[in-house]
């Protein structure tokens, strides 16, 4: 296995024992409930999104090594960030996974260590849910806090 290879799968197994953002966010604006019925991974996404920017995130659930690392990473890339922002990093984050393995990949960070699934069809739905979840999340009306 190459450093590099050595690397991206450090990255992933650290995400996946250690997941940033996983707890449920009381006063979330927007929600949505992820699931793959192929493997079982399951997941459910908070965002606060004030002024079009997404200001907190957090998620909960269960899966495999990919989908609980790229739920992950996905948080960590998206606080802060606008929902336009956010939208435009969905579409390169999706081409990176679905483009054949022969193909460069763009440098995306550590998000990059997830390009390796596009060898492994089945585990392209792994690495990609929680970010349909995200845009599952993100295209409902968000709720109004009473407090």
């Amino acid at each position: 296995m190459s450093d590099l290879s050595d690397l991206y799968q450090e990255v992933i197994l650290d995400h996946n024992r250690r997941p940033r953002n996983f707890h449920a966010l009381e006063n979330a604006s927007h929600t949505a409930d992820g699931h793959n019925p192929l493997c079982g991974d399951r997941l459910r996404l908070y965002l606060k999104v004030e002024d079009g920017i997404i200001r907190d995130v957090g998620f909960e659930g269960a899966g495999c090594a990919i989908s609980k690392a790229s739920a992950s990473m996905m948080t960590d890339a998206i606080k802060g960030r606008t929902v336009t922002e956010v939208d435009a990093l969905f579409q390169r984050f999706h081409q990176m996974v679905t483009t054949p393995p022969e193909c460069p990949v763009e440098d995306m960070g550590k998000l990059s260590s997830l390009a390796g699934v596009r060898e492994f069809p089945v585990r392209v739905k792994c690495a990609s849910l929680a970010w349909h979840t995200l845009k599952a999340a993100m295209s409902q009306t968000p709720r109004v806090s009473t407090e």
